[in-house]
């Protein structure tokens, strides 16, 4: 898995549940790969799957530059500091790992939703923009004048508070919008309200037969992301809030149900984001780690 300086690129996308890769050659060919992490596997674990996966997108060589969307928190040298989702990850050298993956290539990182943000923007046109990814957790970021808006880190939208006393979430406060709107936060509260759910195909499922146990744990999901979009609004003006991720797919009401609550949240002289799903669906994150190994916008 060799560096190039005329060779291609590579995209990682390391998510709670499982990393994508996507290899794209000089020549302009990509190839692509999903695993699934394994529930309570070390991060060695995980590195030897992420070895084989960028092996059959056809990373085996000729790589110049790999970008890696990143949820964890990192320090400035590239070390895992905190991840909820993947605790065995923490003193984890992220960079390192990818580096020994692929000998004399440049390795960059980014938060993944700020890299998920750029991606959307990009698509969308759009300068001024939110991005909120629902997923394992919610993540984003927030664009303005073309470029994310971080101050040097990583827009933390998913834990942004909007109910005090809330649900306890990952980060160990409580009322973030993550403990409303994750894909297991949605889950936890459907069994709460009697529901037993295998997964968010149950949950759809349950909304429409109109289940209560459905209904109110999507409800709730939709007006935590509409506390989030309307609190950004008012910060940094946003024209768009995209919303997307992984839940966005497998409960397509959701996005309509967050821009309905929005519009009804205006002020006078103080227009409302426009609420959109994000064009790019669950791989936007991974659209932003080849912009990063493109030599795009980073952090």
């Amino acid at each position: 898995m060799s560096g190039s300086g005329t060779g291609g690129v590579v995209g990682v996308d390391l998510g709670g549940t499982k990393a994508a890769v996507r290899v794209v050659g000089a020549d302009g060919r990509s190839g692509d790969s999903v695993v699934r992490w394994e529930s309570g596997a070390s991060a060695g674990e995980d590195l030897a799957l992420l070895v084989r996966a960028v092996e059959r997108a056809g990373g085996g060589g000729g790589v110049r530059s790999v970008g890696v969307a990143v949820p964890a928190t990192l320090d400035r040298s590239g070390v895992v500091v905190a991840w909820p989702g993947r605790p065995g990850w923490v003193g984890v050298d992220v960079l390192g790992a990818l580096g020994a993956m692929f000998p004399g290539a440049s390795v960059r990182h980014g938060d993944d939703g700020d890299l998920a943000a750029l991606a959307e923007a990009d698509a969308a046109g759009c300068g001024e923009l939110l991005y909120v990814g629902v997923g394992t957790g919610v993540g984003g970021g927030i664009v303005s004048g073309g470029l994310p808006l971080n101050s040097g880190g990583s827009c933390e939208v998913g834990h942004v508070v909007v109910e005090r006393g809330g649900g306890l979430c990952d980060c160990g406060r409580r009322g973030c919008v993550q403990a409303f709107a994750s894909g297991p936060a949605i889950l936890r509260g459907a069994v709460a309200r009697g529901g037993r759910p295998g997964g968010l195909g149950d949950v759809r499922d349950g909304v429409a037969r109109g289940e209560r146990w459905a209904v109110e744990a999507c409800e709730d999901a939709a007006s935590a992301l509409a506390a989030l979009v309307i609190g950004v609004g008012e910060l940094v003006r946003p024209e768009l809030a995209l919303i997307g991720g992984g839940v966005t797919t497998a409960l397509p009401g959701l996005v309509p149900a967050v821009a309905e609550r929005v519009a009804g949240l205006g002020r006078t002289g103080h227009p409302v984001p426009s609420v959109r799903p994000a064009v790019l669906g669950a791989e936007s994150s991974l659209h932003g780690a080849l912009v990063l190994a493109r030599g795009g916008n980073r952090e």
